[in-house]
């Protein structure tokens, strides 16, 4: 039980890599708290949670600063306290880079970079307390430059960056700051793959290790190494969980 009484806060959590990471954490004891705008799915999802630990849903949309401190705020008072921030929640638009609108960005950094800013910012006093971990999501697509994916890839490349300088501001409060940086089996995942067979198989012949990530049992158990003491001389890394396909110099 690597992460008992511990109190994990996931945005996304209702589903997909959110869905595998809360199931888990809380396989290893944790509390976890789930946010995400789906209501149905949370509330699904937190029942399958209280089956196993403890869970709570959160219905907050994260582009609202005020559903951002409620959701801090909400946690507190149900649970006393919080070790562990996992902003995983992104929506964003496939585009080409030359069609990519302002509101294509907007969409992007609105649900991902600044709730996982801000969301680190109000969480941090509670870490502090707590010698916590937050754990933010890069990607593939920024890394490796991806067409179609600017505003994502932008996004994902900021969070990456203000990780790192979190790392180095908080590591003195024993908080550590780290990416995980995927490629799983999520239910979007799942519908591209049946839209598009073809390009699906080229994605898998293409990955090392020959199989697509499972979200609990492979993206979930890095994300309880990092939030476990397993990892706490680790900060500032980004662990690539994508079967070997970009392997990082």
């Amino acid at each position: 039980m690597k992460l008992q009484d511990r109190v994990a806060i996931i945005t996304g959590g209702a589903s997909g890599i959110g869905r595998g990471i809360a199931h888990a954490m809380a396989k290893e004891g944790a509390k976890v708290v789930i946010v995400d705008i789906n209501e149905e799915h949370g509330m699904a999802t937190e029942k399958e949670l209280n089956e196993i630990s403890q869970g709570k849903f959160i219905n907050a949309n994260l582009r609202d600063r005020s559903d951002l401190k409620r959701i801090v705020d909400e946690t507190v008072n149900a649970f006393g306290q919080i070790n562990i921030l996992v902003n995983n929640a992104h929506v964003s638009k496939q585009v080409m880079f030359a069609e990519t609108t302002p509101e294509d960005l907007a969409l992007s950094f609105e649900t991902s970079f600044y709730p996982t800013f801000f969301l680190m910012q109000l969480c941090y006093p509670h870490l502090k307390e707590t010698k916590g971990s937050v754990i933010n999501f890069a990607s593939g697509a920024g890394l490796s430059g991806m067409p179609t994916q600017a505003a994502y890839g932008s996004a994902k490349e900021a969070i990456r960056g203000l990780s790192r300088v979190a790392a180095n501001e908080w590591g003195i409060d024993g908080i550590n700051v780290n990416c995980i940086s995927p490629i799983a089996n999520s239910p979007g995942v799942q519908k591209w793959s049946e839209l598009f067979p073809a390009e699906y198989q080229a994605m898998i012949d293409a990955i090392p290790l020959r199989r697509i990530g499972d979200t609990e049992h492979d993206i979930g158990r890095v994300a309880v190494f990092l939030a476990s003491d397993d990892s706490s001389y680790m900060t500032g890394q980004t662990l690539m969980v994508d079967g070997g396909s970009i392997m990082l110099r």
